[in-house]
């Protein structure tokens, strides 16, 4: 069995919207990528979102997710979302792997994020953001 591991965020901003990527595949998801050689998870983290949407964040590193699915036979794959705040404005996002990105309320995230997984892992960050973080 293949272990792959990438990490990412759930990033919100001052207006408590959260930033949502679609992907080329299709899905919408949190922007995410995978770990490089010598990185730390929140040094993946920074890059990928800097990567795929052009923003700067701040990682809170208290708040820490995990997300384990086989996105193909005999490949089991973690993924490691932190919770984070924009520091920058200025959406771009990567051609190569993004078709769409924007901040969503609550509600719309819930409607627009594609996978149950992605959803239960959102509803908690964003009640440690709310409850805890804010």
């Amino acid at each position: 069995m293949t272990k792959e591991k990438s990490c990412g965020a759930v990033i919100f901003n001052n207006e408590d919207k959260v930033l949502i990527v679609k992907h080329n595949a299709g899905h919408w998801d949190f922007p995410k990528g995978h770990m490089e050689a010598g990185e730390t998870e929140t040094q993946t983290a920074i890059r990928e979102v800097k990567e795929e949407t052009n923003i700067d964040i701040h990682i809170i590193e208290e708040y820490r997710y995990e997300s384990h699915y086989s996105p193909k036979e005999n490949v089991e794959k973690t993924v490691v979302f932190f919770l984070a705040k924009n520091k920058s404005e200025k959406l771009e996002k990567q051609d190569a792997e993004i078709a769409n990105i924007g901040w969503f309320s609550y509600k719309e995230a819930l409607d627009i994020i594609t996978y149950d997984n992605a959803k239960e892992l959102y509803k908690k960050a964003y009640n440690d953001y709310i409850s805890k973080v804010k």
